[in-house]
């Protein structure tokens, strides 16, 4: 397990700009703050010191890359049929 690098909203923007979800602060602080039943849409929580949202960067990572793996899982079009396609035939 690697150690977590926490990051606040400005940061986890920029990380999701670097793998190219391009997202405006407002976005990303709407996703942060909590729902009328107390429920964030992303695990941010309150940094006890600085009491800024903060969220683990691979977790915000590894959550864009579940919903890509289950959006192939659940595609009609298997991506490996896919890629079989675009092999070069001998």
């Amino acid at each position: 397990m690697s150690t977590p690098t926490y990051i606040g909203i400005e940061g986890a923007r920029l990380a999701l700009a670097d793998i190219g979800i391009h997202l405006t602060y407002r976005q990303i602080k709407r996703a942060a703050d909590p729902d009328p039943s107390g429920q964030r849409k992303l695990p941010f929580f309150v940094d006890p010191i600085d009491k800024r949202l903060k969220i683990d960067k691979n977790t915000l990572l590894d959550i864009y890359i579940r919903m890509q793996v289950n959006a192939e899982n659940n595609a009609k079009i298997s991506v490996a049929t896919l890629r079989k396609g675009l092999e070069p035939r001998l």
